[in-house]
């Protein structure tokens, strides 16, 4: 019998869910939307698990889903410890871990701890895979210029690793683990890889590399280090909302919008085909960086998530970066499917779960 998995995939006022048999999407991703009133009746979001769980409970019996065919429920990683990333069963250890001591409180961690309590219910197996502290990193990739301050991993392991994989098997025709990949996750936060074996073993971070609509990206550190201290923002949090929410188009062109700038450039807008072109050059350069990890010796350089949808700036990326290795446009996420796809490997033993230890 062909495994059915259920997916879970939390976010700040929605749940998506999914159900697969096999690598074939049964009940197509549903945003089940939390009313705002709902949530605030929450003093937190790890408070909220249970509420968020009736919602995918009733979605499977609206949609006619017997629970008893389940296989498995698989989550998105939520903010985990660093670690090597893969497939994980989730446990009591992992649970307690999401529900009491992870140093967020992120909407990411209740696909574990949602997950985990429908599974045990059922007596079938909870996963996670892939989670943004997933860390592989090189020693030498660990050294930042300071060493207080060193280089840690956190990236959108799961899209990226997902997408390489895609691209190895259909466009390369050789598995994962044999490619050397450059990997950019292009969105409202971005993240570059450089895929070794599969690993993920250097980074550029999205306060590293390329602006984003809406994240400032690299700054120069001395400037950064002076305007904090002159006054310019009041405190920490201000500084860090201008960094990470109000930078990049936002902060230069008041839009988060790529087909906004797009007509503002058809209309004559210099200052937007300005930082367009500015965007596109910024991310060809954080691509070229990684190819020295390789010594240059690329399979491919790979280019999803929702901004890989434009067309005018991934010709112009195309262009510019073409002559390390070709370049693969993958646009969109593929968390679902990728997560599906996880559990898929370990039901079928061609990959092995790991044990969370903290």
């Amino acid at each position: 019998m062909i495994p059915m998995i259920l997916v879970i995939n939390p976010g700040s006022t929605s749940t998506k869910t999914a159900l697969f048999e096999g690598e074939t999407c049964l009940v197509s991703p549903s945003n089940n939307a939390v009313l705002v009133e709902e949530l605030a009746a929450y003093p937190g979001v790890r408070a909220q698990a249970p509420m968020r769980e009736r919602y995918i409970l009733a979605m499977l019996r609206e949609a006619g889903v017997d629970s008893a065919r389940l296989s498995a429920v698989i989550g998105i990683g939520g903010v985990m410890p660093p670690m090597e990333g893969g497939v994980y069963r989730v446990g009591e250890e992992m649970a307690d871990y999401l529900l009491h001591r992870s140093y967020v409180d992120h909407a990411s961690n209740l696909g574990g701890l949602i997950g985990y309590s429908i599974a045990s219910i059922l007596g079938i197996p909870a996963y996670i895979c892939d989670p943004v502290t997933t860390d592989e990193l090189d020693e030498v990739a660990r050294i930042s210029g300071l060493p207080e301050i060193p280089r840690v991993s956190t990236f959108h392991a799961l899209n990226i690793r997902a997408t390489a994989r895609k691209v190895a098997r259909e466009q390369l025709g050789k598995p994962l683990e044999r490619c050397s990949l450059i990997v950019g996750h292009l969105g409202g936060g971005v993240s570059y890889a450089a895929l070794k074996g599969g690993r993920a073993v250097d980074l550029v971070l999205d306060d590293e590399g390329s602006f984003s609509p809406v994240r400032s990206g690299g700054l120069p550190a001395s400037d950064l280090v002076s305007y904090c201290f002159s006054g310019g923002w009041a405190d920490r949090k201000t500084a860090y909302a201008r960094v990470r929410g109000n930078g990049g188009f936002k902060a230069y062109l008041g839009t988060t919008d790529i087909p906004e700038v797009l007509r503002r450039i058809e209309n004559g807008d210099k200052q937007a085909a300005l930082i367009f072109e500015a965007y596109g050059y910024q991310i060809s350069k954080s691509v070229a960086q990684l190819a020295a990890v390789f010594s240059g010796k690329v399979d491919g350089v790979v280019l999803t998530g929702g901004v890989a949808r434009c067309t005018q700036l991934m010709d112009y990326v195309t262009a510019r970066v073409s002559f390390i290795a070709p370049v693969f446009i993958q646009p969109g996420e593929m968390e679902m499917e990728a997560l599906a796809g996880a559990a898929l490997r370990v039901l079928e033993g061609t990959e092995q779960p790991k044990e969370f230890r903290e």
